[in-house]
């Protein structure tokens, strides 16, 4: 693709003090549209300009997180810190990724907290919400 797929618009959120905008697709690729919007990032640095990779919703990106590949961010995902999320990984539901996580490959985190952990796989998923699990139901037992 040449040239940007996406710019910052005029409509902002502020979000603990980061004023987030709101992006609006230039062109048409994957499955977006030449004119829609995506969701709110805090800068251009925060999604690649190629690839299909896109911010959807009422999703939040900022700090230093990055999405880029054909990842999508969606729903009401907020992905911030150093966060990367790529490949064709998805974020979307409640989600909140944050740290150092890197999220990538075919994996699909919906309501999962991510930090300084590295999702590439299925399976390391499916680990991860079994541990999660596991520290849900022992905090209820208290």
């Amino acid at each position: 693709m040449m040239g940007n797929k996406f710019e910052l618009t005029k409509e902002t959120k502020e979000w603990f003090g980061t004023t987030l905008h709101r992006i609006r697709a230039l062109a048409a690729f994957g499955t977006v549209a030449k004119g829609e919007l995506g969701g709110f990032v805090e800068s251009e640095k925060n999604l690649a300009q190629d690839g299909d990779a896109w911010v959807s919703g009422n999703a939040l990106v900022y700090g230093d997180a990055l999405v880029y590949g054909d990842a999508r961010v969606y729903g009401n995902a907020l992905v911030s810190g150093d966060a990367w999320v790529y490949g064709n990984a998805w974020v979307y539901g409640n989600a909140l990724v944050s740290g150092d996580a890197r999220v990538y490959g075919k994996v699909k985190v919906e309501f999962t907290l991510c930090s300084r952990f590295n999702f590439d796989t299925e399976a390391k998923l499916a680990f991860w919400r079994k541990l999660e699990a596991m520290f849900e139901r022992k905090f209820k037992e208290k």
